[in-house]
């Protein structure tokens, strides 16, 4: 692609079609560059209740990231599919290099997110998609009237396991800690449904199965004990949902970008170290990581290409 823009905004989560959204409602040429589906992390969950202004009774995750598209859409912010493999920042106009194309521009937002943490256990990658999975909304069709388990403890794992729940025959919930980290709303919630067991200071150790998988063990992180939870005969298999924190999609700017931990760092206005360039949303160094944080950062780095782009 020939055509310069004012601004490229990697990612259209929350943070990156807020980003678009104040970008073209401030006049600038955008290019709002995805390569999955819109809405990064927010498009797997399958109830979200605290987004301002959303539907009071919740809605899911997809539904509100539509809605963020469109607005971003009706004011003119472009939008193309591609990944990016490469990335030149410095300089006037910055260039960013996908399997597609190569799309300049003389502001960049990146707004790329993070991805699921895996879960470190022996034979992972053999059952991914076989049994493991890392998204609760998109597989839990696939294991009603079966048994589940869920790793992690915090908001995700805790609502993705109520979801579970409307479909598997029984979901048991593997944290490595002796109580959840979700919010008290959440966990009201999860510790009133009959389905949901928990096994508490236990870790995922090891998965198994044939075509797919049928056994996982847990070792209990305090006294070393080891536990097997396996499909019955009937059942064939068992499914495992990890839900234990995510990692920054930050690899393509090492050595370019000042980060921690991975994560991008910035100043209050989403600035990075490098002049019309910013970071906003889940990729940015920061306490909080919610939509509404990711959709105030996109906002903010919109305003601040703009007046860069100004000067």
């Amino acid at each position: 692609m020939h055509e310069i823009y004012d601004v490229i905004i990697l990612g259209a989560g929350p943070a990156g079609l807020t980003a678009g959204l104040y970008a073209g409602r401030g006049g600038l040429r955008t290019l709002i560059l995805e390569k999955g589906q819109d809405g990064g992390q927010i498009s797997l969950s399958s109830d979200v209740e605290n987004y301002p202004g959303q539907t009071a009774a919740g809605e899911t995750g997809v539904s509100l990231a539509a809605r963020m598209a469109e607005q971003a859409a009706r004011f003119g912010a472009d939008r193309c599919s591609d990944t990016i493999q490469s990335a030149e920042l410095d300089g006037s106009v910055k260039a960013l290099a996908g399997l597609y194309g190569t799309y300049r521009a003389k502001a960049v937002i990146i707004a790329a997110g993070a991805h699921p943490r895996p879960i470190g256990c022996e034979n992972e990658a053999q059952f991914t998609g076989r049994g493991l999975s890392f998204c609760a909304t998109c597989d839990a069709p696939f294991f009603r009237g079966l048994e589940v388990c869920v790793a992690g403890g915090g908001d995700s794992a805790a609502e993705e396991a109520l979801h579970l729940a409307k479909f598997a025959r029984r979901v048991t919930v593997i944290h490595r800690r002796d109580r959840l980290r979700a919010a008290q709303s959440i966990q009201d919630k999860v510790f009133s449904e009959p389905k949901i067991t928990f096994l508490w200071d236990s870790v995922v150790q090891r998965l198994d199965g044939g075509g797919a998988l049928s056994k996982v063990t847990v070792k209990n992180v305090k006294t070393g004990a080891l536990t097997s939870i396996e499909a019955s005969q009937a059942d064939g298999m068992l499914g495992l949902f990890a839900f234990i924190g995510y990692l920054p999609n930050s690899q393509l700017f090492e050595g370019m970008l000042d980060m921690e931990n991975g994560y991008i760092r910035t100043d209050e206005n989403m600035c990075t170290n490098l002049p019309g360039v910013y970071a906003a949303g889940d990729i940015r160094a920061k306490n909080v990581r919610q939509a509404v944080t990711a959709a105030a950062d996109g906002a903010i780095a919109a305003i601040q290409a703009s007046r860069f782009l100004q000067q």
